[in-house]
Parts: structure tokens; sequence; C-alpha cells
């Protein structure tokens, strides 16, 4: 019989709903804006769900990177995004974000088709 800590030894956490800051909220909308306004929506969502396992991981690189990263652009809201992504619910809202804006945006094209 295996040892009692076994049994939990590989044992997640269950994935919660996650309440972004402001910030972090603002950073996502504009990046899941710039991903549906690019059209690559697809491919986004296949990259996410494809690497949700690794979130924790890909937020530390993300850390990792950030002084190479300060020289480009705003470091607050790449800190910001970094510290959501290690969130084990962040990437279910990303998906969600992204596809709420998906349908607004063809929404609208339907509309103005009409």
């Amino acid at each position: 019989m295996p040892p009692h800590w076994f049994k939990h030894a590989f044992a997640l956490d269950p994935t919660e709903a996650v309440v972004p800051s402001d910030v972090q909220r603002a950073v996502v909308d504009r990046m899941a804006l710039e991903i549906v306004r690019r059209r690559l929506t697809t491919p986004a969502l296949l990259a996410l769900e494809a690497c949700s396992p690794l979130n924790f991981i890909s937020a530390q690189a993300l850390h990792y990177f950030q002084p190479m990263i300060s020289s480009f652009g705003d470091v607050h809201a790449y800190d910001e995004f970094a510290r959501f992504i290690e969130q084990r619910g962040s990437v279910d809202y990303i998906r969600e974000r992204i596809e709420s804006l998906e349908r607004e945006c063809e929404a609208k094209e339907q509309s103005r088709g009409k």
C-alpha cells in the first residue's frame, strides 16, 4: 500500500473563479481587444488551451524576462499581467473575455450589414 502522503502528492486545488483587480482587468481587456481586432481569436484560444496547464510556469518566465521588456514598454502593466497569470483560473478568464469580445464584434458587424 502506498504511503499516506502519496495520495495527495499531485493533487491540485480546485479551479476557482478569478477576480482580477481593475488594473489586471484593463490589461487583459486591452490584450483581448487586440486579439479580436486582428482576427486572431481561434489561434489565441488554441494557444491558451494548449498552455493552460503551464500558466504558473509562463508567469515565472514573464517575471524572468521583465528586465529586458522594461526597455520596450509599460512595466507596470506587464508585471500585473504576470501576477494575474499566476492564478489558476486566469486562463479561463482570458478565454471567456476573448470569446465575449468576439461575440460583441460579430454582433456589431451583423448589425452594420443589415
